[in-house]
């Protein structure tokens, strides 16, 4: 999902201005464009605003620069991850104010098509990958299908005792013990999720032993062990990230992370993993489908719909 960002590379001092005159945007004033740093950006930047921004236009300036803003990251021209350009240099370009230009990226903020880093400028934020949870099927599996790549980092592993909540989600006793397996998921070669899994000790021992850093792990209980899987439960919410999950996932202490707890269950009626996922906020989305007529189907697809698979 990583798209080689525009790279925009200021004129030298003092090189004259090579503006094509055909290339002006209407309502852009042509003189802010003299010599000096980030003269190539306004240009171009000119050059795409062309009969579609207009100081005459009854639509607010920061509207119609918002909108430009937004045909451009839409179109491709501004890529995932890449910069666009300053406020310094869309001021000069539109010939508006600072509080406009802000406005306008305020706006494209609040999408999510934009992010900005303190210090270093605002990026177009990466398209999200988006998992269906109308199918019980594996992340590798999922991605894989929209054209993604997909590994794994395991970062460790253990035997422990369950604690009451993964216990009873398991249907074990406290004082059984589970193995828990700790994964960073890559998509693309970028972190999208901090996998916390606990399985049946039994289980776990076999599992450790496999090549977790490439294979689903529900494809391993299905085909290598011939566990048959039914469903899986899931609960989700939001919270922050600490400083584990901040460096585990490359991102900010507070960044937001959606958080998954997900029970799988086989037939028959056998709980074989319980798991909390973390995933990066900005670059994850799961989709569901519900129904309003046919309630008791609804309810029953409900029940019966997977989360996105390990």
């Amino acid at each position: 999902m990583l798209i080689q960002a525009t790279k925009i590379t200021p004129e030298p001092r003092n090189a004259p201005a090579q503006l094509n005159p055909e290339r002006t945007a209407a309502g852009v004033n042509v003189a802010a464009t003299t010599a000096h740093p980030g003269t190539a950006a306004i240009a171009d930047a000119q050059a795409a605003l062309r009969g579609t921004f207009s100081h005459a236009s009854p639509v607010p300036l920061y509207s119609q620069i918002r909108e430009v803003l937004r045909g451009r990251i839409l179109d491709g021209t501004y890529r995932g991850d890449g910069k666009v350009p300053s406020e310094n240099e869309m001021v000069r370009a539109f010939n508006v104010s600072r509080i406009t230009v802000r406005q306008a990226l305020n706006d494209l903020q609040k999408e999510g098509l934009i992010f900005k880093i303190h210090g270093k400028g605002t990026f177009v934020s990466k398209p999200k990958a988006v998992q269906n949870l109308m199918r019980l099927e594996g992340f590798g599996e999922a991605m894989a299908g929209a054209g993604h790549q997909t590994h794994s980092r395991v970062l460790g592993h253990r035997v422990i005792r369950p604690g009451r909540h993964v216990a009873a989600r398991l249907a074990i006793s406290e004082e059984a013990e589970v193995m828990e397996i700790r994964r960073v998921r890559y998509l693309d070669h970028d972190p999208i999720s901090l996998d916390v899994t606990y399985v049946p000790l039994d289980l776990g021992r076999r599992l450790v032993k496999e090549d977790l850093p490439h294979r689903d792990v529900f494809l391993i209980l299905e085909n290598d062990y011939g566990l048959r899987l039914d469903r899986a439960e899931l609960r989700i919410d939001a919270t922050l990230a600490d400083h584990a999950l901040a460096e585990a996932l490359a991102v900010s202490e507070g960044a937001p992370v959606l958080r998954i707890e997900r029970l799988t269950i086989a037939t028959p009626e056998q709980p074989v993993d319980f798991e909390y996922l973390y995933y990066r906020g900005d670059a994850f989305q799961y989709f569901m489908m519900v129904g309003r007529r046919d309630a008791p189907k609804a309810r029953a697809a409900g029940a019966s719909a997977g989360g996105g698979r390990k």
